[in-house]
C-alpha cells in the first residue's frame, strides 16, 4: 500500500538511516545525510519529484560511493545532475560520476526528472556508503560486511516497499554480483514477485 505521501517518507527515511550494528574494523560508513546542505537538497527533492502515493518501481543500485551519492545524498545523483537535472541549485561540489551520467541519459529518454520520479523510486539496496582505506567497497565484497549488513537491508527495503515500492516488478543496476546477493539473500524475504 502506497504512503499518501510517498516523498515524506523518503526524506524521514534517508534523514535518519544509521547502520546500526557492528561493522568490521576497518570499514568507515559514508554517511552524507549528516551535511545541512545534503539535508536541504533531500528535502527539495523529494518535495518535488516524490510527492505524492501513486505506486514506484524500485530501481536498486549497490551502495553509494564517494562520488555520487555519497556526496548528494541522491542514489546515481552527483552535484551536476542535482543542479541541472533535478533544478536544484546547491553548494554542493563533486565531479561527474559514471553512474550519474548514465542514469542522467536514462532520465532525459524517459521525458525528464518530473516523469521519471514520479514512476521511479532510484535507491541502493544499502543507503550508506562504505569505504576502506578511503577507497569505495561494495558490501558484498566482504563476506562479514555482507552478512552484517543483510538484516538491515532487509529492514530498509520493507520499509520502502510498505511505502508505495512494487512488489510485483523490481530492477537491480548490474546483472552480476548485486543481482545474484539481491536474488539469494533479499528478494524472498521481502516478498519481491521477481527481480
Amino acid at each position: 500500500m502506497a504512503s499518501e505521501d510517498f516523498g515524506r517518507f523518503v526524506e524521514h527515511f534517508l534523514s535518519n538511516v544509521t547502520v546500526g550494528v557492528e561493522l568490521p574494523a576497518d570499514v568507515q560508513v559514508l554517511r552524507p545525510y549528516t551535511d545541512p546542505e545534503v539535508r536541504r537538497v533531500l528535502r527539495l527533492m523529494c518535495r518535488k519529484y516524490y510527492a505524492g502515493g501513486h505506486p514506484r518501481v524500485g530501481v536498486w543500485g549497490i551502495n553509494p560511493g564517494r562520488f555520487g551519492a555519497g556526496v548528494t545524498g541522491l542514489s546515481f545523483t552527483d552535484p551536476w545532475a542535482v543542479a541541472h537535472d533535478l533544478g536544484i541549485p546547491t553548494t554542493l561540489e563533486g565531479r561527474r560520476e559514471l553512474s550519474a551520467e548514465f542514469i542522467s541519459r536514462v532520465i532525459a529518454a524517459y521525458g525528464g526528472a518530473q516523469k521519471f520520479y514520479r514512476d521511479v523510486y532510484m535507491s541502493a539496496l544499502c543507503p550508506l556508503g562504505f569505504t576502506r582505506h578511503d577507497v569505495n567497497i561494495n558490501f558484498y565484497d566482504d563476506v562479514q560486511l555482507a552478512k552484517t549488513i543483510r538484516p538491515k537491508i532487509i529492514e530498509w527495503m520493507s520499509q520502502a516497499l510498505d511505502a508505495g515500492v512494487r512488489r510485483d516488478v523490481t530492477i537491480v543496476l548490474g546483472a552480476g554480483k548485486l543481482r545474484s546477493f539481491m536474488e539469494k539473500h533479499i528478494r524472498t524475504d521481502v516478498g519481491l514477485a521477481e527481480v
